[in-house]
């Protein structure tokens, strides 16, 4: 049986790579007791794996792991009401887990699943007048970024990248719907090109929506339950 949970990445974790998460993530599990199922050889490994990898820096409260419990353990031998809590108490401060499911057999991974993302973008340096601003991205026909990758530069138009753009009701944040097939677009570089007059590295980055494509309508992966208030958590991000 395999499991998926959505959790958070809020605060001081926001510096911490994609892999020291994922050890942490393996310490968690063996902390909560779950019965996780492990790679075979010399150097067995935990069966989880991750989505599409968050930027260091920026904040989430839509990460999702998927965990392979070992054979024997069947859906009836799993709280999943009770194992957010669970796995939140084993994780470090900043790692709350949401949500929980069991994952649809032969579900496609979420790095092959999810075709798009929402962030919210948002700096004390920023005014409401910025976010409007940012939001004429969408009228250019072509919008071409210097990009480096494995020591070679690039100019790419990330304009099909751009799915929406719009502020948030309080006219606080900057919401940015981005493509994730192929090269994505990083919410550092959409901060470079929607706020010229300020540093891209004082711009926050909050993921709050990872999507997938159910015959041509989004949906997300796991929706967040009805008593969690996203406005809360996106203020304490």
């Amino acid at each position: 049986m395999k499991l998926r949970a959505r959790a958070t990445k809020i605060g001081k974790v926001r510096f911490t790579s994609h892999r020291d998460a994922a050890r942490m993530w393996e310490r968690a599990l063996r902390r909560a007791g779950l019965p996780v199922a492990f790679t075979e050889g010399f150097t067995p490994r935990a069966k989880i794996s991750f989505g599409l990898a968050l930027p260091t820096g920026a904040e989430s409260i839509a990460e999702y792991v998927d965990i392979e419990l070992q054979r024997d353990i069947a859906e009836a031998d799993v709280d999943l009401t009770t194992l957010p809590a669970r796995l939140s108490g084993a994780l470090p401060n900043g790692f709350d887990v949401l949500a929980a499911v069991v994952r649809d057999a032969g579900a496609d991974s979420l790095q092959e699943a999810v075709t798009s993302c929402t962030w919210q973008l948002w700096s004390p340096q920023l005014t409401a007048d910025d976010h409007h601003e940012a939001c004429r991205l969408l009228e250019s026909s072509e919008l071409v970024l210097e990009r480096e990758r494995k020591g070679k530069r690039s100019a790419d138009d990330v304009r099909p990248m751009l799915i929406d753009l719009r502020p948030d009701p309080t006219g606080d944040r900057l919401i940015a719907d981005l493509v994730t097939i192929g090269r994505a677009l990083r919410p550092a570089e959409l901060a470079e090109l929607a706020y010229p007059r300020v540093d891209s590295r004082e711009v926050r980055a909050l993921r709050t929506h990872q999507w997938l494509d159910a015959d041509g309508a989004r949906r997300e992966v796991i929706p967040l339950p009805s008593d969690v208030d996203v406005s809360a958590l996106a203020v304490l991000a």
